[in-house]
């Protein structure tokens, strides 16, 4: 600080400044004497003949730091080596404030401090580096404002590598969750040239602040199988959020976090299933602190270079994805757009009928249930068409919003999106109309070329809502992959025993069982016919009085589960995506069938499909207060 700048902050002229500063102020007021003295204080202002004799050696070293918040063990790694050196040390603290900073910087010079380590606030804060220079006080800067010459803990080589221990791991969906501090910038760019380099998308939408329910929805639905986090703290709580949501790491999603060196002040520091990364900031100090006192006294020894170990601390609690271990659901079917029209009884012959509420979804089968599976924990491929319209659109953003696969979705050309029209009267039940669209022209052809979407699928969900050539052709391919098969009749009227002999598990309802086998005319002499076909299991659904189970070894009546009666539309959709779900998680047939009654009964109880099919958290919350064993 020269006189110059004291006298423009406080108004004066340099010489007024001389005369308060060397007591020649007689003519001067006392106002503005108690003005100039206050700066001098604060900014430790030194009259030029005292500032440049050649001050003695002091043994201090100076620390400015831009704030002392996750400095973690630096600091104390610069001070132990200060002190096995002789040297004490002076440490300011300037919060963040450039203001505060420059006070300290003329604080440290009035000291003569023989060395400073100094981390600037901002970048311009440089400029005041000529302080240090006029002094002839060696400096070393720290921290990303530091300039071309500054030292900085490797944090973006730390993202980088633990980045790639996931995608070593065969993770492609990648999420990564920050805390504003020192670390923040180069940590995410750490990130973010290891996706580049390995030739994965950077999505701005797995990048997180705050533990919200984006994050939670994402980790429900499967859309992201590995996270990392630039610190331990945040880490921690991701892991303790997950445990509440009945989550498991590694099981359901790898975490890896950075973590200090030093015990951090947490509830608990120790979670073995985190796989983290050890930071040595007090080595790094200490690297610092020794490369200051090389150049303040002159050595000609080199000090040596600080490297940073990297290495998972715990290995065991890194797996490879989710979706990877567990089998995907498949889902081949009609995508349609969804227009319901609230009526107060159903139209029919010379009945017209009038309402004043209407709504839109994407719906259709094929969606209905992928996103079904989806909310319910697992992988969901979609496989089926749309149209060339705008309607294609909202079906894509619908099925990214609930993490399933679209790969398998073909925008048509000249086609249009199909369409339904469903009527809901205020009982519940309903009368839908649907135009084909693009559903019509998917193609046994356009199954095979999409054979690969196959891979790895433990169940496929078809509906006939499609061309029968195209659902057998579903059968036949889903089984050369492994998968079994469960089909809802639908729109159809009869099936060729030759379709049905592919067939897994059979899932109709009361008249589409009726439409499938006109002949016999009991429940049971209908469902055994089927299993003669070669079908393992049929499942009629009846309704509010629950479904029948048909197999070689099992015959049961399922009551349903009591639910208030809205719409009773996508409720066969909620019952098969649970009941593959959970057959895919372990469960036996009549446990599964059981669970899917709920699912089944949650999504009759509210309006619209997609809206009302119950996610994984919810369902299994709702079960064990009313059935505890069933899970």
């Amino acid at each position: 600080m020269n006189i110059k700048e004291i006298a423009q902050l406080a108004g004066v002229s340099a010489s007024t400044v001389s005369k308060i500063v060397n007591q020649k102020d007689e003519s001067i007021s006392s106002e503005t004497r108690e003005r100039v003295l206050k700066i001098v204080r604060e900014y430790n202002y030194t009259p030029y003949a005292a500032a440049t004799a050649s001050p003695a050696k002091t043994w201090i070293l100076g620390i400015l730091l831009r704030s002392s918040v996750s400095l973690d063990s630096t600091l104390d790694g610069i001070i132990q080596t200060a002190q096995a050196n002789g040297y004490s040390t002076l440490v300011y603290n300037s919060y963040s404030d450039m203001e505060q900073e420059l006070k300290n910087i003329t604080s440290l010079c009035k000291n003569n401090v023989d060395g400073i380590i100094w981390e600037p606030v901002e970048k311009e804060s440089l400029s005041y580096s000529t302080h240090f220079q006029n002094m002839k006080i060696p400096l070393m800067t720290i921290g990303p404002n530091g300039g071309d010459h500054s030292h900085m803990i490797p944090y973006e080589e730390a993202a980088y590598r633990i980045t790639q221990e996931l995608i070593d791991r065969k993770h492609r969906k990648i999420a990564c969750i920050l805390k504003e501090g020192r670390r923040t910038s180069a940590f995410l760019n750490g990130y973010k040239k290891c996706l580049f380099d390995n030739h994965m998308k950077i999505d701005k939408d797995l990048i997180f602040y705050d533990l919200d329910e984006t994050l939670i929805h994402k980790v429900n639905t499967h859309s992201i199988s590995g996270i990392i986090s630039s610190h331990y703290r945040k880490a921690l709580e991701f892991y303790q959020l997950m445990n509440t949501l009945s989550f498991r790491v590694p099981e359901d999603i790898s975490l890896i976090s950075l973590k200090n060196d030093t015990m951090e002040n947490l509830a608990f520091p120790n979670i073995s299933e985190i796989s983290t990364y050890t930071m040595l900031n007090a080595d790094f100090g200490s690297y610092l602190c020794g490369k200051l006192i090389t150049e303040i006294e002159k050595r000609t020894d080199k000090p040596q270079s600080f490297v940073q170990d990297f290495h998972l601390d715990n290995q065991t609690t890194v797996s490879v994805p989710f979706n990877l271990n567990v089998p995907k659901i498949t889902v081949v079917g009609s995508i349609n757009i969804d227009t319901y029209l609230n009526v107060p009884q159903l139209p029919h012959s010379g009945k017209t009928v009038s309402t004043s509420t209407s709504f839109i979804y994407p719906g259709g089968k094929g969606i209905n249930q992928s996103i079904g599976a989806a909310k319910l924990g697992h992988r969901v491929t979609l496989i089926g068409n749309v149209g060339s319209d705008i309607d294609s659109a909202s079906v894509y953003k619908t099925l990214k919003e609930y993490g399933v696969e679209s790969f398998g979705v073909k925008r048509c050309n000249q086609e249009k999106t199909g369409k339904a029209f469903i009527f809901v009267e205020s009982s519940g039940h309903s009368m839908i109309s649907i135009l084909s669209g693009a559903n019509s022209i998917l193609s046994p052809e356009d199954i095979k070329k999409r054979k690969r979407f196959f891979k790895n699928t433990g169940y496929c969900l078809i509906q006939s809502e499609i061309p029968l050539d195209t659902v057998a052709e579903a059968c036949r391919t889903a089984h050369e992959s492994g998968a079994r098969t469960i089909l809802k009749p639908s729109v159809c009227g009869a099936i060729p025993p030759e379709v049905l002999s592919m067939v897994d598990i059979l899932v109709p309802n009361e008249e589409e069982l009726n439409e499938l086998c006109p002949g016999p005319s009991t429940l049971q002499e209908k469902t055994a016919s089927l299993l003669e076909c070669g079908i393992e299991t049929v499942i009629v659904t009846l309704g509010e009085n629950g479904c029948y189970v048909r197999s070689a070894g099992l015959e049961k009546h399922f009551p349903a589960v009591p639910f208030p009666s809205v719409d009773n539309t996508g409720a066969s959709d909620a019952f098969i995506s649970a009941l593959a779900s959970y057959l895919l998680y372990g469960c036996s047939m009549e446990e599964a069938v059981r669970i899917a009654c709920y699912a089944a009964g949650f999504c009759i109880s509210r309006e619209g499909v997609v809206p009302s099919l119950i996610d994984k958290r919810s369902l299994e919350t709702y079960i064990k207060q009313k059935e505890d064993s069933l899970l």
